[in-house]
């Protein structure tokens, strides 16, 4: 049934033949039924040609304009709040700056020193075997990068424990032993009193070895703590690891520990240890240190044998770590 306000309008006489249905039902599916405006009105005509001709050009060009697919006019509230809303405000990515002049930094390989056999007569295919079953257990226990002088933090299992695992801090003063009989020994002051404890690096009860402090010393040796004071071996057990430096290179503490008095475990001042981080000048007097000076063997210096290069044998043991990483 026409609408009331078309009445005696050719619009009106056009849906009576179900034009305008036929000519919208995909865009009544698309967008639901439509609606005429309300702002669009047809009056009633008179018989005169000239305005059946207007009314007829009017009716043509509404029709035209709704089988053109145009979307119906809404409120722009509703046009925010549909469901195809556009999405809140979002700020622009952070722009990343990237300093074009600085050289990129290299990677910095490093060789556990355990992997370099001792000098002498040695069999190579035990130490290669050896080498083998280490990389084995590297890949199921990361072992990081350390020296003598970082503060590590050990958890290894232990069946009288409470939960069947005990965790100690500590520094670490000494790294000795080839292959798989590698090991480390790590000191803390607890209550007062010293405790050492020496861990085989590949022994399977270790269940991680964590870095706290990645740092080197002036010596290779620090078992002169045990005769200096406790302060320079005292380190919480709850320590947070520490970032580790931003230029790629291991940092060296030139720290110079405070020794107790005499007796001490070893003559530490005599030249054969060559120990750079004991201040001598606070607990020796003169005559002592012209005393060890004796001691000193200057032509060890000229002795070429002592020192032998090892970098075909690095180069030989870095193929067989890549090899090992590819895997079979």
């Amino acid at each position: 049934m026409p609408s009331p306000r078309l009445s005696g309008c050719p619009l009106a006489a056009l849906e009576q033949k179900g034009s305008v249905g036929r000519s919208t039902a995909w865009q009544t599916a698309a967008f639901g039924p439509r609606r005429l405006p309300s702002t669009v009105t047809c009056h009633t005509l008179s018989a005169d040609p000239e305005n059946m001709a207007a009314s007829a050009g009017l009716a043509s060009a509404f029709l035209f304009r709704l089988r053109l697919g145009a979307a119906p006019r809404v409120s722009a509230c509703r046009a925010l709040s549909g469901p195809g809303a556009p999405a809140g405000f979002q700020p622009p990515p952070k722009p990343v700056i990237v300093d074009k002049r600085r050289e990129p930094e290299r990677e910095r390989r490093f060789l556990s020193p355990e992997f370099i056999p001792p000098r002498g007569r040695t069999r190579p295919l035990k130490f290669q075997l050896e080498r083998r079953d280490m990389l084995q257990r590297r890949k199921v226990l990361h072992i990081p990068e350390f020296y003598v002088g970082s503060i590590l933090a050990v958890t290894s299992s232990d069946p009288h424990a409470k939960g069947k695992s005990s965790r100690f801090l500590g520094i670490c003063t000494q790294r000795s032993g080839q292959g798989l009989g590698a090991t480390f020994v790590l000191r803390n002051i607890i209550e007062g009193q010293g405790v050492e404890i020496c861990f085989d690096l590949y022994s399977p009860r270790i269940q991680e070895i964590q870095v706290m402090r990645l740092e080197k010393r002036l010596d290779d040796n620090l078992m002169y703590l045990r005769d200096a004071l406790p302060e320079y071996s005292t380190f919480e057990l709850d320590m947070k690891p520490e970032a580790p430096a931003s230029s790629g290179e291991v940092p060296v503490n030139p720290l110079q520990v405070k020794m107790k008095p005499k007796p001490w475990s070893k003559r530490w001042e005599r030249p054969k240890f060559n120990i750079r981080g004991i201040r001598f000048d606070l607990c020796l007097s003169e005559e002592q240190l012209q005393e060890a000076r004796k001691w000193s063997r200057p032509w060890l210096e000229f002795d070429m044998m002592r020192e032998r290069p090892t970098e075909a044998l690095e180069a030989q043991i870095w193929e067989e770590i890549e090899a090992a990483r590819r895997g079979p």
